[in-house]
C-alpha cells in the first residue's frame, strides 16, 4: 500500500525533537494518517523523581469531547502552534472512523558507547478518516506541497495502483522487520514540480477491492456467556508467520467489579492446551486495586492462541455506577510483546537515524524485531438496579415531609385568638355624631 511521508529536520541540540507524518490509502477507500512526535531529554529521571515506575498505562474508553485532545497536545514543544500539531483539530479528528492516541516513555542512550543518559517521550496518534462521509465519494485523493514518501513495495509495476506524476527516484527502508520500498519526490529538485510550480501527487487505485494484508501478530478480544452474574473473557493471538514460532507476553488489567476466576484460566493453541511458561497474577482488592495477569506463551507458527478466564460480576454501590449505567462498562485493553520474526536483518547501529514510522527498539537478535499491540477495550454490562425507584422515594419521601410535617408542625406551634366581629359601617358612624353630642354610644 503507498505510504505517504512527512519529516523534520533533527535538532542539534541536546534535547531533541522529531516529528513525522505517515498517510496511507485503504482498500476500503479510506485514509489512515499515523502523526508521531519524539522529545529527547538529555536527563536521568531516575536519579531525581522514585526508580519504580510504571511499565504500562491502558485507559478504558471514555465519552468523546474536543477538550481529550489538549492535555496530550500540551506535552509537544510548542503545543499546537508550529509544526505537525497544527493539523490536529478536533472537530476533524473525532468526526473520523478511528481515533486512538498513546503516549510511551522510556530511557534511552546518547551516543555510540551510552555514557549519556537520556529519556524519550514518544506520542503518536492514529486516525483513519472516511473519504465518502467526507463528501469526496471518490477512490482518489491528492497531497499539495508537501514532501512524500510513497510505499510501492505492493505494485512495484503499478498493478494496484497509479501514481501521477512518476518520479524515477526509489528508496529502500526496513519497516518493523520487512524492507519496503518507496518513490521519493524531492522538492528541492525544480524538475518534481514541473511547469505548474507545485506538486499534485495523485494516487488511484485500479481495483474497487483488494485483499487486506494481516501482521504477523495482532489480538482480539470479546466477552460472552449470558446473563448478569458470570461470563468470559476470551483473548485470541494470532501468529500468522508460515514457519517460526515465537513468545509473546500477555499483560491483562481487569477492574475489582469484574471477580475473576483464576483457577478456570485456558490457554490452547490448534486444539491443545498450551502451558505458559511463566505466569504472574496479583488478585485485585475491592475498591483499590484491579487483576493483573501476566503471562508469557509460545505461540505456534500459523495458529491462533486462545486464552479463557471465567468471571463473576460485583454488585456495585449506587452510587459508583456512571451517569449512564445501562451503556455498561468499558475494560482497559490487553497488551501483546514480543520480538516477532523478521525477514530481513536490522542494523541497530544506525537505528537513531531512522525516520519514526521505523522501529526504534534495539534487540540483541538482529533477526527480531520489538512489537506491542492492543486489543479493543471491552464493554461489560453489570447488574444496574432501576434508579427511577429512588427517584419515586425521594419524590415520595418529600411529599410527606411537606404535607405531613408541615401541618402538624403548624398545630404544634400556631396561637389561637377569639377577636369580636367587627362593627358595621353605619354603627360606626352613629356612635360618632352620638359621641359628638354627648350621648352614650349604642
Amino acid at each position: 500500500m503507498p505510504t505517504l511521508t512527512l519529516a523534520s529536520a533533527r535538532s542539534p541540540f541536546r534535547d531533541e525533537f522529531a516529528e513525522e507524518l505517515a498517510i496511507r490509502p485503504l482498500h476500503s477507500g479510506d485514509i489512515h494518517a499515523s502523526f508521531q512526535f519524539r522529545t529527547v531529554w538529555g536527563v536521568d529521571l531516575l536519579q531525581a523523581t522514585d526508580p519504580r515506575f510504571l511499565r504500562y498505562a491502558i485507559l478504558p474508553r471514555e465519552i468523546v469531547c474536543t477538550e481529550n485532545l489538549t492535555p496530550w497536545k500540551k506535552l509537544l514543544p510548542c503545543g499546537s502552534k508550529a509544526g505537525l500539531a497544527v493539523l490536529l483539530k478536533s472537530e476533524k479528528l473525532f468526526h473520523s472512523s478511528y481515533f486512538s492516541q498513546a503516549v510511551h516513555i522510556r530511557p534511552v542512550c546518547q551516543g555510540m558507547h551510552c555514557t549519556v543518559p537520556s529519556w524519550e517521550m514518544r506520542q503518536t496518534l492514529n486516525v483513519v478518516f472516511d473519504l465518502y462521509t467526507s463528501g469526496q465519494g471518490k477512490r482518489e485523493w491528492s497531497m499539495f506541497k508537501i514532501k512524500i514518501y510513497v510505499d510501492v513495495t505492493d505494485s512495484p509495476q503499478g498493478e494496484l495502483f497509479e501514481l501521477s506524476p512518476p518520479t524515477p527516484l526509489l528508496s529502500q527502508a526496513v519497516v518493523l522487520g520487512d524492507r519496503r520500498t518507496y518513490s521519493v519526490y524531492d522538492l528541492t529538485d525544480p524538475g518534481t514540480f514541473g511547469k505548474v510550480r507545485s506538486l499534485n501527487l495523485l494516487v488511484r487505485w485500479k481495483a474497487d477491492n483488494g485483499d487486506m494484508l494481516r501482521p504477523l501478530l495482532h489480538g482480539e478480544r470479546y466477552v460472552a456467556g449470558f446473563g448478569l452474574q458470570t461470563g468470559e473473557i476470551h483473548t485470541l493471538i494470532y501468529n500468522n508467520h508460515p514457519y517460526r514460532a515465537f513468545p509473546v507476553l500477555l499483560l491483562e488489567t481487569v477492574p475489582w467489579y469484574l471477580r475473576l476466576y483464576i483457577h478456570t484460566l485456558t490457554v490452547t493453541s490448534k486444539n491443545r492446551e498450551n502451558k505458559p511458561s511463566y505466569i504472574h497474577y496479583q488478585p485485585s482488592k475491592d475498591r483499590l486495586r484491579p487483576h493483573l495477569l501476566e503471562m508469557l506463551v509460545q505461540l505456534p507458527p500459523n495458529s491462533v492462541t486462545e486464552v479463557t478466564v471465567q468471571f463473576e460480576r460485583a454488585l456495585l454501590k449506587w452510587t459508583e455506577y456512571p451517569p449512564d449505567p445501562n451503556h455498561g462498562f468499558y475494560v482497559g485493553s490487553s497488551v501483546l510483546s514480543a520480538l516477532v520474526p523478521s525477514l530481513v536483518a536490522m542494523d541497530t547501529n544506525i537505528t537513531q537515524e531512522h525516520p519514526l514510522f521505523s522501529s526504534f527498539f534495539l534487540c540483541k537478535e538482529e533477526s527480531s524485531y520489538f512489537m506491542r499491540v492492543y486489543t479493543e477495550p471491552l464493554l461489560v454490562n453489570l447488574p444496574t438496579p432501576d434508579f427511577s425507584m429512588p427517584y419515586n422515594v425521594i419524590c415520595l419521601t418529600c411529599t410527606v415531609v411537606a404535607v405531613g410535617y408541615g401541618s402538624f408542625y403548624n398545630l404544634l406551634t400556631r396561637t389561637f385568638q377569639v377577636e369580636e366581629p367587627s362593627q358595621s359601617l353605619a354603627k360606626r358612624l352613629a356612635n360618632v355624631i352620638r359621641r359628638w353630642r354627648g350621648v352614650p354610644q349604642l
